[in-house]
């Protein structure tokens, strides 16, 4: 029985993706790949609002947030983390064998631009990693006003995890000054995970040029050579990018901006109901997601039951993250999702549990 989707990530794939990955397969040095590859990006484009470089990487995100500390940090970077995923991005750093600093918050709150300007006015850092939608909490950190700041540190990249925000609000790359923007497909975009796009500034390109040992599967540059002639460096997953080409013909047919708008709404949506069933938001106020909602288990409901009867239902539920698992839950409302969709989770969770009614 196929269980839908009401979990951060992957989410539910509507059935005209799953046909456009049914097409017979091209070859990837064919000119009608190169074909595709050049629509697809020119949409991206369009979403990310950016006139510079974006690039197509067959992989989880974290293959590209790993691809970008190696291409951009050269003497240090200053990892905002307020969450499991941002804290993670510190631990590959580390890995990578990269000097990094990890500026933690508390679970719950956002990265503040004050904080990001401490740091960086000390000339310590090249580079930067902020999670801009941190899944495992449910917040949302202030992204244009981060931004403001780094306009003030032109020499420090400025590398931001979009994975679970990009297509969902506006998110102007140009305007907003990102060096090395990151996404995968199957969060907000509502695609099967695979795919992975980023973009990549002159500035990123030039330190990129001169970085030792940033490897070759995310070598900036490698993915630049080839992105003149509408490829990747390696085989792409085809069946993904046919499935990203139709999700942009989608998109812009319900348009940005409705998109945007209808996100916000069932963020709204799904807030208030919580909330008026005795739940409170795990998030500090007014750095609640756009995309998923995270709430405290402050009912003291057994989230595991929950878990298990909505699964048997049909209906799959995520009952909190690392530390915070039991205490929180979360429930995503983003890519293809309406209130319909999300009135149907709730009605199975009332059935299930009569209280929640």
């Amino acid at each position: 029985m196929h269980k839908k989707l009401f979990i951060p990530g992957p989410v539910e794939v509507h059935p005209d993706i799953l046909a456009a990955m049914s097409q017979p397969m091209t070859g990837h040095r064919m000119k009608e790949y190169a074909e595709l590859h050049e629509r697809v990006v020119n949409g991206l484009k369009e979403v990310m609002f950016t006139d510079g470089k974006v690039f197509l990487a067959t992989s989880s995100a974290f293959g590209v947030m790993e691809g970008a500390l190696r291409n951009l940090v050269g003497k240090r970077c200053a990892c905002f983390c307020n969450g499991a995923f941002s804290d993670k991005w510190h631990d590959v750093a580390l890995r990578c064998g990269k000097e990094a600093d990890a500026f933690k918050f508390e679970w719950g709150r956002p990265v503040t631009p004050e904080a990001v300007e401490k740091a960086l006015s000390t000339g310590l850092y090249d580079s930067m990693t902020l999670i801009h939608n941190e899944t495992s909490t449910g917040v949302m950190s202030p992204l244009p006003e981060i931004a403001s700041v780094m306009k003030r540190f032109p020499d420090v990249m400025f590398i931001v995890d979009t994975v679970s925000s990009m297509s969902a609000l506006s998110i102007p790359v140009d305007e907003l000054g990102i060096d090395c923007c990151i996404f995968g497909v199957q969060k907000a975009f509502a695609l099967p995970p695979g795919l992975a796009v980023f973009s990549a500034s002159e500035k990123a390109l030039k330190r990129a040029a001169s970085m030792k040992g940033r490897g070759y599967y995310f070598d900036f540059i490698e993915f630049a050579a080839n992105d003149e002639k509408h490829n990747t460096p390696s085989t792409p997953c085809i069946s993904l990018v046919y499935a990203l080409d139709r999700q942009l013909e989608r998109i812009f047919a319900e348009g940005l901006e409705s998109r945007w708008s209808r996100h916000r709404n069932l963020a709204e949506h799904v807030r208030n109901r919580l909330i008026s069933k005795g739940f409170t938001l795990f998030p500090e106020r007014g750095s609640e997601s756009i995309t998923l909602t995270c709430a405290r288990n402050s009912r003291g409901i057994d989230l595991s039951f929950l878990k298990k009867e909505l699964g048997k239902a049909g209906f799959a539920f995520d009952d909190g993250y690392g530390k915070i698992k039991g205490e929180t839950f979360r429930i995503a409302h983003m890519g293809d999702m309406t209130r319909d969709d999300l009135d149907g989770l709730f009605a199975a969770m009332a059935e299930i549990m009569p209280e929640l009614a």
